[in-house]
């Protein structure tokens, strides 16, 4: 088991979660983080970090897409290991349903 980033962080990106990952297995896009499955030691002190509840557990039905896109880009983004700036509409953008379709972005962020 893993733990997967969904879309809930698109645009919102609060990165609480990379200041408690023990193992630094958080990767970072232009406008969300991504989890690399193969690093995440399953330990599970991402999940409640996390304001937009982004980040579920890969044995919740429905997250083969998810687990599949931090698969893909925690192999071409930049690692992160420490909390950046968070985008100044984190909060608007919270709960807008939808946002892979309308707002993702596959290029890489500035990691750290």
């Amino acid at each position: 088991m893993t733990y997967v980033v969904t879309d809930n962080c698109i645009r919102c990106k609060y990165m609480d979660c990379v200041e408690v990952c023990p193992v630094d297995c958080f990767y970072e896009g232009e406008n969300m983080l991504v989890i690399n499955p193969n690093e995440c030691i399953d330990c599970g002190v991402c999940e409640p970090e996390c304001p937009a509840e982004a980040i579920l557990p890969d044995t919740e039905n429905g997250l083969e897409k998810w687990l599949e896109l931090n698969r893909t880009y925690s192999e071409s983004w930049p690692n992160i290991t420490q909390k950046g700036d968070v985008p100044a509409d984190a909060d608007a953008m919270k709960d807008v349903p939808d946002k892979f379709e309308q707002f993702f972005s596959s290029e890489p962020g500035s990691g750290s």
